[in-house]
């Protein structure tokens, strides 16, 4: 079955970035497709030390709990991020993340090439646009495919819960998951 990993880098197990997620991941599933969402909750994701092993290794070197994750994205036909913004910009164990993802990617065999998927922001009032180019930096220099949607990827919300307020904002996200969904039954049949 054709699946999609999802990361939430919210702290909160069911905050607001978690919440917009679910609603993406209900799209995909009633497309068929089966989705796991992977919380950065009690994650310490670290940082890139850029000891250039993940080629010899086909992983990272670290053992923070990123390479159970990497091995499920390598597995996934689609890989959506969703973070909350934090000072303008995503949180930066989701960066770190990316980052070592994306190494791994590139040393080894260029798994991330081709998947479908895209980067979504949740914020209470600002910041949104500059934290999806920032992860759209991602996607695109990781050779993936990235649908569009109605809407920038964004939603507004502070307190758990206020997402299902902003119904432009959802309608968004589940339009990018139907895009995300059709696009992977299309190009992975």
């Amino acid at each position: 079955m054709k699946k999609v990993v999802m990361l939430s880098a919210s702290p909160r197990p069911s905050g607001n970035t978690y919440q917009v997620l679910e609603e993406c991941a209900k799209v995909i599933e009633d497309e068929g497709l089966e989705v796991e969402i992977i919380p950065f909750v009690g994650k310490n994701i670290r940082s890139c030390i850029a000891c250039g092993r993940c080629g010899e290794l086909s992983e990272c070197s670290q053992n923070d709990g990123l390479n159970d994750i990497i091995s499920k994205i390598r597995e996934s036909d689609g890989f959506i991020v969703g973070s909350p913004v934090y000072f303008g910009t995503a949180r930066g164990d989701i960066m770190s993340a990316l980052q070592r993802i994306g190494m791994v990617s590139r040393a080894s065999d260029n798994f991330l090439s081709w998947k479908i998927g895209g980067p979504i922001a949740v914020a209470r009032r600002g910041g949104h646009t500059a934290t999806i180019q920032e992860m759209l930096m991602f996607f695109f220099i990781n050779d993936m495919i990235v649908p569009g949607s109605t809407y920038w990827n964004m939603v507004f919300g502070h307190a758990p819960g206020e997402v299902q307020d902003d119904e432009e904002g959802m309608q968004t996200i589940r339009r990018f998951g139907f895009n995300v969904a059709s696009l992977i039954k299309k190009i992975k049949d």
